[in-house]
């Protein structure tokens, strides 16, 4: 079993750039958004950003722990790709429900120092202790010019016990090494892949999603694992889609063919969303925090209200100030926008957020997990027949 289960992973990894560029996103839908996205319109659109993920889908029927069904997976974020250059960051939590490992260093020094990943939460684990391993196997700090180092890994997670056997701990060392390894620029892979693979979002299958804006000749991205709220909040576009819905989700849509499926229980707000903001507008730590907390306001947008159950939990960095992190040092020059300078960027911030939860939504499919668990991918026909009643559609 497991190296049938290995053969999977692999084929599963080696087709994540053509479904990155082959699934439907927001825009296909002719949702209408605000602000320009960069070429990906993706995080990986700020120079130097590199996204790695493992995706391990695998059985079906009853739970049975340890054995599966298996719906998880790990998501790997590279500031400047594989080389240890630390990056200025701060971060925000909007309800702390959740966890992400690493944060109270990056408070005191203002630094970024190791790659960001992201996976179930009971695997956060796991996966911290990989990305050490990864980092003494690739000697990562060995261009700081310090015969010792330590490291604390970001690691962030959201829950994806309804659909995965999340206490089977299917995420391994090796899953973790090879996001890493395979992390790489362009296209990014959406919905139920990497370490939103398991997840729910608004009443619909959730994940990972992805999105950019160019303002002032910065570019601005972000990356969300995706895992929050009801049906009965989803907005899209300022329309109320998920009320409009709430009689009609009993069944997939597939154009005008309608299959019947389980009717999935609604439930109150629950569950968590990371999101990750980089930019390479040159901003210094307490800047970024301003940054950060913008991401609540796309999470708004789309209906999410951060509920009491919700690990709401977002970090922001700059790639700009390369070398700035010198421990031999005195001093070093550094280049920041003023405050004044950064509305556009809090703008880029919140639309970016908004897309990215809209791609992973519109991206993911219909999934059955343990126990025969069913959630139903966002019904793309549907959504539009809803935001055309409320003259909320760009036109062909």
């Amino acid at each position: 079993m497991r190296t049938s289960l290995l053969v999977t992973y692999l084929l599963i990894g080696f087709t994540l750039l053509a479904a990155a560029q082959s699934k439907p996103r927001a825009r296909d839908l002719d949702i209408p958004l605000d602000g320009m996205p960069g070429p990906y319109n993706a995080i990986t659109d700020v120079k130097g950003v590199e996204v790695g993920m493992v995706t391990l889908i695998s059985g079906n029927g009853k739970l049975e722990v340890g054995k599966g069904p298996v719906r998880t997976g790990v998501t790997a974020i590279l500031p400047r790709g594989k080389t240890c250059d630390p990056v200025f960051a701060n971060w925000h939590t909007l309800n702390g429900n959740g966890e992400m490992t690493g944060t109270t260093w990056v408070t005191e020094s203002g630094f970024l120092e190791t790659p960001i990943l992201i996976t179930n939460t009971h695997s956060v684990g796991v996966v911290r202790d990989a990305a050490v391993a990864w980092e003494a196997k690739n000697k990562f700090y060995k261009d700081l010019g310090n015969d010792i180092w330590f490291s604390y890994p970001l690691v962030a997670e959201t829950y994806d016990g309804v659909l995965n056997d999340i206490n089977g701990f299917h995420v391994t060392k090796e899953h973790v090494m090879q996001a890493l390894d395979g992390a790489k620029s362009g296209p990014v892979a959406e919905g139920a892949v990497g370490g939103g693979t398991g997840m729910i979002c608004l009443g619909f299958k959730g994940g990972t999603g992805t999105a950019s804006r160019i303002v002032n000749g910065y570019t601005t991205g972000v990356l969300v694992q995706a895992n929050f709220g009801s049906r009965a909040q989803l907005t899209i576009a300022g329309v109320p889609v998920g009320k409009a819905l709430l009689d009609t989700l009993a069944w997939r849509m597939d154009g005008e063919q309608i299959y019947g499926k389980p009717k999935p229980k609604e439930s109150g707000e629950r569950g968590s969303i990371i999101a990750i903001v980089a930019t390479d507008a040159p901003l210094l730590p307490h800047q970024l925090k301003r940054i950060a907390q913008r991401v609540s306001l796309g999470i708004g947008k789309m209906g999410g209200v951060g509920g009491n159950s919700s690990g709401d939990i977002f970090l922001a960095f700059s790639t700009a100030n390369p070398g700035i992190f010198d421990r031999k040092a005195k001093t070093k020059p550094v280049q920041m926008l003023t405050n004044d300078q950064m509305d556009p960027l809090f703008t880029a911030t919140a639309q970016a957020t908004e897309e990215a939860i809209l791609n992973a939504l519109v991206a993911a499919k219909d999934m059955t997990g343990i126990n025969d668990n069913f959630i139903p991918a966002l019904p793309h026909e549907s959504i539009r027949k809803v935001l055309k009643q409320y003259n909320r559609l760009n036109s062909r």
